[in-house]
């Protein structure tokens, strides 16, 4: 019990950190506080074979005062976005020089594809919702994420996520090779290894970026692909969400424990890379 009360200090640290308020709401009675509900929420994603429920039951269990779990489903949808951005952005770090830009999917069902098979419903696996992400490929930690509940192209989110970091190199795939984004970084200092579509050699800005070009450098990028894997393996591939603000908050828990478990992996306190 001494170790997880240690634990809880580093979380209150880290709220800290990003100017948190004590508490989540204004009125009412002031019972729990707002490192109280986050715990919840990082708990579930850390293990995603938990649901708010259980997840409350097993921390109340280990001697934690936490709300009740239909208090915590509200929350999720409640709790504000700055929030998670400033934790996420400071359990990233301060400096990034090289950053792969990249995009993945969460499933928003998790049926048993046995089940999937036998009803022939292929319609159930595709409902997803859509991962776009910037990450460190130094300190293999995401940086900057934006979520959608449906299908749009890469680089609809690019300009978005890239007005938020500060970087030197930029790794994408052919579907990040637009003019417009060659020029955006150019205006910026960025330089970009991005794979060329077949056949497509015109634009100024994309002539000016492909001096620099090489696949030997470009071929970072696939580390991306092993954060994304990482990300799904440990803390599930899927949410449990059925709106887009509950949604992000899943997601963003999970980047955020992903990031922490890589800040802890050499601790020898067998819970750190769970909480923190």
């Amino acid at each position: 019990m001494e170790k997880e009360v240690k634990l809880v200090k580093k979380l209150k640290r880290l709220l800290r950190q990003i100017g948190c308020p004590r508490w989540l709401h204004h009125f009412g009675p002031k019972k729990y506080e707002a490192y109280q509900h986050i715990l919840v929420l990082m708990l579930m994603q850390i293990c995603p074979s938990l649901s708010l429920r259980r997840a409350c039951k097993l921390l109340n269990n280990f001697g934690f005062s936490v709300p009740t779990y239909s208090a915590v489903c509200k929350l999720r949808q409640r709790l504000p976005f700055q929030i998670l951005e400033s934790i996420l952005k400071v359990s990233a770090g301060a400096k990034h020089e090289k950053v792969a830009i990249d995009s993945t999917g969460f499933s928003r069902t998790n049926p048993s594809y046995h089940y999937i098979k036998r009803i022939c419903r292929r319609k159930a696996i595709k409902r997803f919702a859509k991962l776009s992400a910037l990450f460190d490929i130094k300190s293999k930690k995401f940086i900057a994420l934006r979520i959608r509940n449906r299908a749009r192209h890469d680089s609809k989110d690019a300009k978005y996520l890239l007005k938020k970091v500060n970087l030197k190199k930029l790794y994408g795939d052919t579907s990040y090779d637009s003019e417009w984004l060659h020029e955006y970084c150019f205006d910026r200092k960025i330089q970009t290894y991005i794979k060329p579509r077949k056949n497509v050699r015109r634009g100024f800005y994309r002539k000016k970026q492909m001096k620099k070009y090489s696949e030997k450098e470009y071929h970072q990028r696939s580390l991306m692909e092993s954060g994304f894997g990482s990300l799904k393996r440990k803390h599930g591939g899927f949410v449990s969400g059925k709106n887009i603000k509950s949604m992000k908050t899943e997601i963003y828990c999970k980047a955020i424990a992903h990031n922490l478990s890589l800040r802890e992996r050499f601790s020898t306190e067998p819970w750190a890379s769970i909480i923190l």
